[in-house]
């Protein structure tokens, strides 16, 4: 009796959401981290029954049980302070994410390619950046050949519970970029790396 009640202990995987998603949540089973989909089953096992932003209803070992989400605390007490971001891949198979800059509420396009966060001179208005008195003026090469520009310092920028503190940033004339760039002047202040299409952000702190 001892011996199956041990083995009943043992045969029950580890389960935490780490990132929800519409229909699709990151779970992390016994350390692997996998982004599944209402209706998949993922590592040891593991069913998403139902997932929004609130929460996921996960099925383990037969039984359905509801999941807030997690952090993820590795054994390390320096890496329990670090705080994460988990970006399922969008529309278009880019990586959308919801922030601020400068109090501010903006919509992302996360662009690896791109040197720094890139906005357009309307995006800067609504923004409150009066990039022509504050910014520097240069030339910017684009796809479609030179703009002008402007290069000024966001005092804030802001993804979840992640923030950076004086992120450079370039104010394009026109309507040119259309979505706001977040460029490596805010990703190489945090770590990032692509895990099964999530993009994870991860404090350096």
């Amino acid at each position: 009796m001892l011996l199956a009640a041990a083995g009943c202990l043992w045969a029950e995987p580890q389960v935490r959401v780490v990132g929800l998603f519409p229909g699709a949540a990151v779970l992390n089973v016994d350390g692997q981290r996998k982004l599944v989909k209402v209706g998949q089953t993922g590592p040891g096992g593991v069913q998403v029954v139902s997932a929004d932003s609130r929460g996921a209803v996960l099925r383990v070992g037969g039984v359905e049980r509801s999941y807030g989400l997690s952090r993820e605390y590795s054994d390390g007490f320096a890496e329990a302070s670090k705080r994460q971001l988990s970006i399922a891949k969008g529309i278009g198979g880019h990586y959308w994410a919801a922030g601020s800059v400068n109090g501010h509420p903006v919509q992302f396009l996360v662009d690896t390619g791109a040197t720094s966060i890139a906005l357009n001179g309307g995006q800067a208005r609504r923004l409150g950046i009066d990039y022509r008195v504050e910014g520097r003026p240069l030339q910017v090469s684009t796809a479609s050949g030179t703009a002008r520009g402007w290069k000024v310092n966001l005092k804030s920028v802001k993804l979840g519970s992640l923030e950076v503190l004086g992120v450079e940033a370039v104010v394009l004339e026109g309507d040119s970029p259309t979505e706001a760039l977040l460029g490596m002047s805010f990703l190489s202040r945090v770590g990032w790396k692509v895990e099964q299409d999530v993009l994870v952000l991860e404090s350096k702190h």
